[in-house]
């Protein structure tokens, strides 16, 4: 297995991910009360778990006779390469409307506003 993660993240293994990043080191347990919401079984959980160990999403360590999880990497890093492997995926003429997509749909602070307007400012004149 790679230092990096590999494969991308299904919807089901991204929602356990949310809950192994927010909480740090999950047991099966706690990823399965988390997910109870969605109606999964422990057998579901658990096999998501494995399948991101696998992946190289998760690290499991043994304790005692169950397994405690923890994220491989922070989430910025796993959703920046989500992002890079979508723009490698898509036509060239769809990235802006998909970038204006995604600034209509995050919830911004003045500060990634102006952050993100240098950053446009920094592309005029520049081609692609």
């Amino acid at each position: 297995m790679t230092d990096e993660p590999r494969g991308s993240l299904s919807r089901a293994e991204l929602k356990v991910m949310k809950v192994v990043w927010e909480l740090g080191q999950a047991a099966a347990r706690d990823v399965i009360e988390a997910a109870a919401p969605h109606g999964w079984s422990p057998s579901t959980v658990k096999t998501l778990l494995r399948r991101l160990a696998e992946k190289g999403h998760v690290k499991a360590r043994r304790v005692g006779n169950s397994f405690l999880y923890e994220a491989a990497e922070p989430p910025l890093p796993s959703m920046q390469r989500a992002l890079d492997r979508l723009l490698e995926d898509v036509q060239d003429e769809l990235a802006a409307p998909l970038l204006m997509h995604l600034v209509k749909r995050a919830r911004l602070t003045s500060e990634e506003l102006a952050e993100l307007r240098a950053l446009i400012d920094g592309k005029k004149g520049r081609s692609r």
